[in-house]
């Protein structure tokens, strides 16, 4: 009975460990390790509340074979993709951008989707393969915004160009991404209306929402963030969002709409948008004035403003802008030409013609008193039109005088730096001295009227990094007054190295934060607004 207790038999052997018992650990670690990374790289697992760049892997999109694959996919859906070499060099490059593209930032494809529903239907595809995508409207940004830092797709929205409903009485209007602003005005105009933004002929709702725009009218619409009720935009994995019903007022929820204007279509695509609609005076009026000095200019804003007196439009032009004007032949219509000195256009309108009459009279008093040494007013509505359009093309009269006095292949630096009103003289006068002392040519357009203004250096390809060297120290200047690097173009891939000066790395990792919360892939206009890539030392 003792038997087993006592056998002189050998123990039985160990059974030797299974391979999958022996990979175990490894199997752990190696699940760890991937666990942590893709942690890193879409980061929604992370308690931090942001994502400084260095925490995020590389971004992996896909491969040659994978884009073809995905545009077979979108084309069988009977969404229009194109190729062709002209479609391709209209959505790399403009002539208004103060950088070039790489050669090899340049779109594979072109995508025209025409409704919301074919845009959400083209992501889904695009997201699966994970491929870039750049979106595109009216092609008319000057801060690399299309361009194509990443071997992928351009979607384009202009062939959404449908104003979907006018509300007269609300006035707003829903309109599709396509639509032209100018468009826009045209056909409200009837209705005695306007649309409260006016940036370059070429713009689309899409691409003024995407980048906040403004213009002209800003001073008394204020940008686009003041004129966008709401937005419909498809997020990178092609989910519709409507941020926003059509109240005026509205506390339900975050504010979406704010978080996609100005997004620059890092966060989604927005196909279509509620803008407001604003009544067109019954009355107008357009007086200039000639000044001594930009401090003189700056006066009278100021002067204006605490009289109570808001003009529609508020420009200054610079002397040497003045010189352009003349050189190109945007003179008055008397057959004088411009005094070359800083220079008010101001526009004023009212319920009358009497009340509008006033207000010029105030305004030429006011003038007087800040030693303006003529002022003139537009005789007609088509006198004042013309005036307009000069400052409208103002910078194809920049070129003309720059191609044929500077260099037949010279190029345009456009700045966009924006400061208090009460600080823009003093800005002015030290990005003066800067641009004085590096021999630059130059001219400065103001929106006087929000401290807004575009000192624009003429440069050639020899003298690019030099160029960079002023306008990187007229920034400074903005910022040093309490400025913005931007104040109605957008950062882009071009201004990306001022936002942290600005607003410091804890904001700049914020939006980072959000960025990837909602486009973890990171394939929605990559590397604009801020660096995806730790591995990205790009300047622009």
């Amino acid at each position: 009975m003792f038997r087993r207790f006592l056998s002189t038999r050998p123990p039985p052997r160990p059974t030797p460990p299974s391979l999958s018992r022996l990979l175990m650990p490894v199997t752990v670690a190696l699940g760890v390790v991937v666990a942590y990374r893709v942690g890193r790289m879409t980061s929604p697992w992370s308690t931090a509340s942001t994502t400084p760049v260095a925490d995020v892997d590389p971004p992996r999109y896909a491969s040659a074979g994978d884009v073809k694959q995905a545009i077979k996919e979108i084309e069988s859906l009977g969404v229009e993709v194109s190729s062709s070499p002209a479609d391709i060099a209209h959505h790399t490059s403009n002539e208004f951008t103060p950088h070039l593209p790489l050669p090899e930032e340049k779109p594979q494809y072109i995508i025209y989707p025409t409704s919301t529903e074919s845009v959400a239907a083209v992501m889904k595809v695009l997201h699966r393969y994970s491929v870039p995508v750049v979106p595109f409207s009216g092609g008319s940004s000057l801060e690399g915004h299309f361009y194509n830092t990443r071997q992928g797709v351009c979607v384009d929205t202009s062939k959404m160009n449908r104003i979907l409903r006018v509300n007269h009485d609300d006035l707003d209007c829903v309109v599709e991404a396509g639509v032209n602003w100018v468009a826009l005005n045209d056909a409200v105009a009837p209705y005695r209306l306007e649309f409260g933004c006016d940036c370059g002929p070429q713009g689309q709702i899409g691409g003024m929402v995407a980048t906040n725009a403004s213009g002209i009218n800003a001073v008394a619409h204020g940008s686009m963030l003041h004129n966008v009720i709401g937005v419909t935009a498809v997020l990178a994995d092609g989910t519709v969002v409507k941020t926003k019903q059509r109240p005026r007022k509205s506390s339900a929820g975050y504010n979406l709409t704010g978080l996609m204007v100005g997004s620059e279509g890092t966060l989604g695509i927005v196909t279509e948008a509620t803008v407001k609609l604003h009544v067109k005076p019954q009355a107008e009026s357009t007086v200039v004035g000639q000044f001594a000095s930009v401090r003189d200019t700056t006066d009278v804003v100021s002067h204006l403003f605490r009289l109570g007196i808001h003009p529609h439009h508020l420009e200054l032009c610079d002397a040497d802008m003045m010189k352009c004007f003349n050189y190109a032949g945007y003179t008055p219509s008397d057959g004088t030409k411009w005094a070359e000195v800083p220079t008010l256009f101001i526009k004023v309108g009212g319920i009358s013609k009497s009340v509008v009459k006033e207000y010029v009279n105030q305004i030429k008093e006011v003038a007087r008193q800040h030693h303006c040494h003529r002022f003139t007013e537009a005789q007609s509505q088509t006198d004042a039109d013309v005036l307009w359009g000069y400052r409208k093309h103002a910078f194809f009269a920049m070129l003309d005088y720059a191609r044929h006095e500077i260099d037949p292949d010279v190029r345009v630096w456009v700045t966009d730096i924006a400061v208090p009103v009460s600080r823009l003289s003093d800005t002015l006068a030290q990005c003066r001295a800067l641009i004085e002392a590096s021999g630059f040519e130059s001219v400065v357009l103001a929106h006087a009227g929000d401290g807004n203004f575009h000192a624009d250096l003429f440069y050639t390809e020899k003298d690019e990094q030099e160029c960079k060297r002023v306008v990187d120290a007229m920034v400074a200047v903005g910022l040093a007054n309490e400025g913005t690097c931007s104040g109605e173009h957008g950062v882009g891939n071009s201004k990306r190295r001022y936002l942290v000066d600005e607003l410091g790395g804890a904001a700049v990792d914020t939006m980072r934060r959000i960025k990837l919360a909602v486009d973890p892939k990171r394939i929605l206009n990559p590397d604009k607004v801020f660096t995806i890539d730790a591995n990205d030392d790009r300047d622009y």
